[in-house]
């Protein structure tokens, strides 16, 4: 017979083996996340206080978010076995904000993706924008220099669930003509969803607005890992075609036959590298489709991801004419630009983008869905992730 000692012995050791295997477990489903603190993110920016701000639901699902930009930083959502991941990339520390990927999490504006030439006539006039794109493409890109991503927003704490922010675009900002007051409320429900609900009134002058939000996901909960096996789906027959400098031509494509056509669902690496001119202007999937809609103005579904092994599910509604499908090509792993929360690295297509917004280069195309908002006006919309597993 065994002595007791050499029983309890292989006792811990069985007892080691299951903690262990439950551990790796948990790290594979996305269960092990950093604690985002909020001390990191207290700092004066700009003359304004920027802050962590925290909203939840009763279910465990928590945003958090920067008021710089209004930059989400993290989403915990449980995985089909009810373990907590973080399936938002984002950063630890605000100064990692400021010197990491300008678009990531944040709401764009005022005026998202691209303007072809950095320019555009209205009223007979013609403004010269900033020229911000990258690779010396000259466009104007998600609001020019210092769109919004790069400004403080005021913000107050409305509920456990809901913060709401301002901020109001000067006339001439970025050269962009007229003062536009922005109200935005991010709030989460209590079936998983966040949402995004957005107002902007031109005060003083004719201008033109475009907005978006722009959080880079990766459902399996590991944030530096691929996202070529997650399955998608687009709510679109058409995706508009652009230059070498992704800025759109003004032309309409249909998607079906070609590698852009997601309306049955298909992973993101199943054509990724295809020989397509589109694919290669952006490096994989950064393209403006446009959503299949009974009406304008419409809330309704635009796409949706499944990350198969945590089980994870995604859909976004929104009520926008379009979505840029973007599958994180810019991303490239350096330090500190890519270097995320818990020192992960944010590779190449670590991570995706669904960004409902009006289409780009619409100031330029007056065929598009028109961008311009009178004096007085007020134009308003909301996007919708909805979070559960199968």
């Amino acid at each position: 017979m065994l002595r007791r000692r050499e029983l309890f012995g292989m006792a811990m050791v069985i007892l080691a083996i299951l903690i262990n295997l439950s551990l790796a477990f948990a790290q594979q489903s996305g269960g092990k996340y950093v604690e985002l603190k909020r001390e990191n993110f207290q700092k004066m920016i700009d003359g304004k206080q920027v802050d962590l701000y925290t909203i939840k639901n009763n279910k465990g699902m928590v945003v958090k978010f920067t008021n710089l930009g209004a930059k989400v930083q993290q989403i915990l959502v449980p995985d089909k076995n009810g373990v907590l991941g973080d399936v938002a990339q984002g950063y630890d520390t605000i100064d990692k904000v400021v010197g990491g990927q300008g678009s990531m999490g944040a709401f764009i504006g005022r005026y998202s993706n691209r303007i072809g030439g950095g320019k555009f006539t209205l009223e007979g006039k013609e403004y010269k924008l900033n020229i911000n794109d990258m690779d010396n493409r000259q466009n104007t890109l998600h609001g020019g220099t210092k769109g919004l991503r790069f400004c403080v927003l005021d913000a107050k704490q409305l509920s456990d669930s809901s913060v709401e922010m301002s901020y109001t675009f000067k006339d001439g900002e970025e050269n962009f003509p007229g003062t536009v007051a922005l109200t935005l409320i991010y709030s989460v429900a209590d079936d998983n969803e966040f949402m995004i609900e957005y107002k902007a009134k031109a005060l003083d002058k004719t201008t033109h607005v475009s907005f978006t939000s722009h959080t880079f996901y990766n459902l399996s909960g590991d944030l530096g890992k691929s996202i070529l096996d997650h399955i998608i789906t687009v709510n679109a027959d058409l995706v508009l075609e652009s230059d070498d400098s992704l800025a759109p031509t003004g032309a309409i494509r249909r998607v079906a036959g070609t590698p852009m056509d997601f309306r049955q669902s298909t992973t993101f690496g199943a054509r990724i590298n295809a020989d397509y001119d589109l694919l290669k202007y952006g490096l994989g999937y950064d393209s403006c489709y446009v959503l299949n809609k009974k009406e304008v103005g419409e809330l309704s579904f635009a796409a949706s991801a499944y990350e198969p092994v945590s089980g994870r599910y995604m859909e976004v509604w929104s009520t926008e004419p379009g979505m840029q499908l973007y599958s994180g090509n810019f991303l490239e792993g350096k330090v500190p630009r890519d270097l995320g929360k818990g020192n992960t690295l944010y590779h190449f297509r670590s991570a995706f983008s669904f960004e409902p917004h009006h289409f780009p280069n619409s100031p330029n195309k007056p065929h598009f869905p028109s961008t311009l908002l009178k004096v007085g006006e007020t134009y308003s919309g909301k996007i919708i992730a909805k979070f559960s597993t199968k």
